[in-house]
């Protein structure tokens, strides 16, 4: 069976997205998704999602990683998917969706290629030695690096993932580095198993852990750098509780077309 597919990109972070309005794609086929999401043998992306119906929002966002399993919420990949749901006229400005973490609001610019996303409010933030654990809508790890554009990210990202605190669970690791008032970051992803251009949660994970670093309070607007373009986060921190989370930037379709399911 060949159904129809489309590729899409948030800052780099690049997607297979599926309408499955109709229920026909089998997603339960973790080696078909690997496939997919395979850069030599397949599309390639760095997750596959699934546009779905459902009785109470817009639609339900249902997101794999490459590995080919069910994946913690992806921010670019939301952003994506409303960009997607314009598209396919399912919505105009505005969405309310349903993804793995839950609710989400979004609003999408006329020309189709800018979103902002609402994030899930966050009230811990950890520290693992000088680093910062937190949850975004997925798990992360947030180190602080002299010489970003020199670190070996795979080896010291993979290292940290599987050290013994998160490899039973995973955890995505960012490095990053402050420039002017704004930081760069480059990611190591769980279940990408390697650095992608950018990362959503994690760079809304970033510019939480930094305010809460430089005891920032009020309403907060950082810029963050990441390999594959600029993403904003803006949010109201109370120096207990982080909320009003949005996370913003550009999500353009690229190509479409068919393969075998």
């Amino acid at each position: 069976m060949k159904i129809h597919f489309y590729k899409y990109q948030g800052a780099g972070n690049d997607f297979v997205v599926f309408d499955n309005r109709d229920n026909r794609i089998d997603h339960q086929n973790p080696s078909w998704i690997q496939q997919v999401c395979d850069r030599r043998f397949g599309i390639g992306a760095d997750g596959l999602m699934l546009l779905q119906s459902h009785p109470n929002f817009d639609f339900e966002m249902v997101y794999y990683n490459a590995d080919g399993l069910p994946s913690s919420m992806c921010g670019n990949g939301g952003r994506c998917m409303v960009a997607f749901a314009k598209k396919l006229g399912i919505i105009e400005s505005e969405a309310n969706f349903l993804a793995v973490d839950g609710p989400h609001y979004a609003s999408i610019s006329a020309e189709g290629n800018w979103v902002s996303l609402q994030m899930i409010d966050v009230d811990q933030v950890e520290k693992d030695g000088e680093a910062w654990v937190l949850n975004t809508g997925s798990p992360h790890y947030i180190e602080l690096s002299n010489d970003l554009d020199k670190l070996d990210v795979f080896e010291k990202g993979k290292a940290i993932r599987n050290n013994s605190t998160y490899r039973e669970k995973g955890i995505n690791v960012n490095f990053i580095e402050a420039r002017n008032e704004a930081y760069a970051v480059r990611t190591y992803e769980r279940g990408v198993e390697n650095e992608t251009l950018a990362c959503g949660t994690g760079v809304t994970a970033v510019a939480l852990a930094m305010a809460k670093h430089k005891q920032q309070t009020g309403n907060i607007l950082t810029t963050i750098h990441a390999r594959g373009g600029d993403l904003q986060v803006k949010f109201h921190y109370d120096g207990e509780r982080f909320t009003d989370i949005f996370l913003e930037g550009p999500a353009e379709f690229v190509f479409e077309g068919d393969i075998q399911a």
